[in-house]
């Protein structure tokens, strides 16, 4: 990713969360950990063991 990203944010990468099922997108506080991020927010993750709606 080019540092001071202003522009389409269709175009970043995306990943489904695993708790609720919705996509989500890259963000700069996920840039050196992107491969291992799973959830979409702390909420998520806290409930990891629902099933997705």
């Amino acid at each position: 990713m080019k540092a001071g990203f202003k522009g389409n944010k269709s175009s970043l990468p995306q990943k489904i969360c695993a708790t609720c099922g919705k996509p989500f997108s890259w963000r700069k506080k996920w840039e050196k950990n992107w491969a291992e991020v799973k959830y979409c927010s702390d909420r998520c993750r806290a409930g990891k063991t629902k099933n997705p709606s």
